[in-house]
């Protein structure tokens, strides 16, 4: 598949990201109501854009840490020299829910070749990111950042999670490879952003042994 390249203007940065869906959404002691009707519309999404930056374009390597719902610690030191995928999500945004096998697969599809998924939920308590979990079948951790925002924060640098999903595939350093705003489109646009990344990652390999 050809690569698309479009250029993004970029949105007013995390902070404000997270502000908006703070104010925009509601909680309830259902943690499955609400975000399987596809009402809540108070989210900011993108439009699907893809960004893709080669290795000379990147920025500096990203470092985050976040609890789980059941109380791990995820952390950039433990990703670490591999290939991985980060996901902003969380449970009433329409279009994280309608990319959720995706993702899923995705995951599984990689997993022999090391590459790890994290979510990251910027809204929701452990509970209604549990609850949605088991619904979707989503297998990867996510960290919950509501509170504290620092994985947010973390990222709010040249190419920021912008919206609600946004998808990001990062390199063996730690940087921002590749970005999804929005929904994925298909899957097969991440499947060959991330194939792109393990790809240059093995031709640096080889060029170092030789």
């Amino acid at each position: 598949m050809t690569p698309r390249r479009r250029t993004l203007t970029l949105g007013a940065g995390v902070l404000a990201l997270a502000s908006v869906l703070l104010a925009g959404c509601s909680s309830s002691e259902d943690p499955l109501a609400g975000f399987g009707s596809g009402s809540n519309q108070n989210y900011i999404s993108g439009d699907g854009t893809e960004l893709e930056l080669a290795p000379a374009e990147r920025g500096e390597p990203i470092g985050f840490e976040g609890e789980t719902p059941d109380g791990k610690t995820i952390s950039s030191a433990e990703l670490e020299g591999e290939v991985f995928v980060v996901n902003f999500w969380y449970a009433g945004c329409p279009p994280c829910r309608a990319e959720a096998a995706d993702l899923e697969a995705t995951y599984q599809e990689f997993a022999d070749d090391g590459v790890q998924f994290v979510g990251v939920n910027t809204y929701d308590d452990g509970p209604t990111a549990e609850a949605f979990e088991r619904t979707y079948g989503i297998t990867y951790p996510s960290i919950l950042d509501a509170q504290r925002n620092r994985v947010q924060l973390a990222f709010a640098g040249d190419v920021p999670p912008n919206a609600v999903p946004t998808t990001l595939v990062m390199d063996r350093e730690g940087r921002v490879a590749a970005r999804i705003s929005g929904r994925i489109g298909a899957p097969s646009i991440l499947e060959s952003m991330i194939q792109r990344v393990l790809d240059e990652s093995g031709a640096s390999t080889a060029d170092e042994d030789t």
